[in-house]
């Protein structure tokens, strides 16, 4: 990325033209609004986002099943993603945050200041989240940890389904928010929308993380680390696979490394 690139390129790599004409003239930025307020603003993100997600998880247990926690997720990451998505992109996710570097939508200095600021912003909000609510609601939650995987006989089902949602959501942030003929202003509905339905569709196999930080944060507040690998392992592996995808047949000229 360019020193005069536009803040929401820190999201796209093209502007306007569907990566195959000249692209605009975008402003220069500041280094501080170039390195240091995207990380802000993705612990902000991350922070607000994550902190409704357990709550939501914490005041859930045995009432609503998926439904809650479902809204709750995709409405929080969708709003989070419009108010920050022009400053940082609005990833609040490690996987998004690899995908998106790997298709060209971001600066390989910012993604490792990326995830640490999304897994310090799974922290802040975990922690908040013990604060506001009961020992007991805490307790029954284990702290909205991810705890769907209770046997090893689940953990290949349980893994296997975090990497096709991650992909599905991966493909949808690439699609909707980065590659230059299929760039919507819709992004930020269809990514809260995406992760609604997985948690929708997911919730009783692995917990539909799809998000290392967000399981990151709950599991050092509540000390809760069984099988925490899975949401790791799921989420970046379907990140790999839409990142081959799009690098490879979905992509527009600017992205696609072959067929061009």
């Amino acid at each position: 990325m360019s020193g005069t690139e536009s803040k929401s390129e820190l999201f796209t790599v093209t502007t306007g033209d569907g990566g195959d004409g000249q692209q605009n003239q975008p402003k220069k930025l500041s280094s501080f609004e170039r390195y240091i307020q995207p990380c802000l603003a993705e612990i902000v993100g991350s922070t607000l986002f994550m902190f409704v997600g357990c709550v939501s998880v914490m005041g859930n247990v045995g009432i609503s099943g998926s439904i809650q926690p479902a809204l709750a997720h995709g409405l929080a990451l969708g709003i989070a993603i419009a108010i920050f998505g022009e400053i940082s992109g609005g990833h609040f996710n490690p996987a998004v945050s690899v995908c998106v570097y790997l298709i060209g939508g971001m600066e390989l200095i910012l993604l490792v200041p990326y995830i640490l600021s999304q897994m310090l912003g799974g922290v802040i909000a975990a922690s908040l989240a013990k604060a506001v609510t009961t020992d007991i609601a805490f307790g029954n939650a284990s702290g909205a940890a991810f705890n769907a995987v209770q046997s090893v006989d689940t953990m290949g089902s349980a893994t296997m389904a975090e990497m096709i949602m991650t992909f599905f959501l991966t493909i949808v942030v690439s699609m909707s928010a980065v590659n230059g003929r299929t760039r919507s202003d819709l992004a930020p509905f269809c990514i809260g929308l995406t992760v609604t339905a997985n948690i929708l569709a997911g919730g009783g196999i692995s917990g539909a993380c799809m998000n290392p930080a967000r399981a990151f944060g709950p599991a050092i507040v509540s000390g809760y680390w069984t099988y925490h690998w899975i949401y790791w392992v799921g989420p970046l592996t379907g990140a790999l696979v839409t990142v081959s995808i799009v690098r490879l047949i979905m992509g527009d000229k600017k992205i696609r490394v072959i067929f061009k």
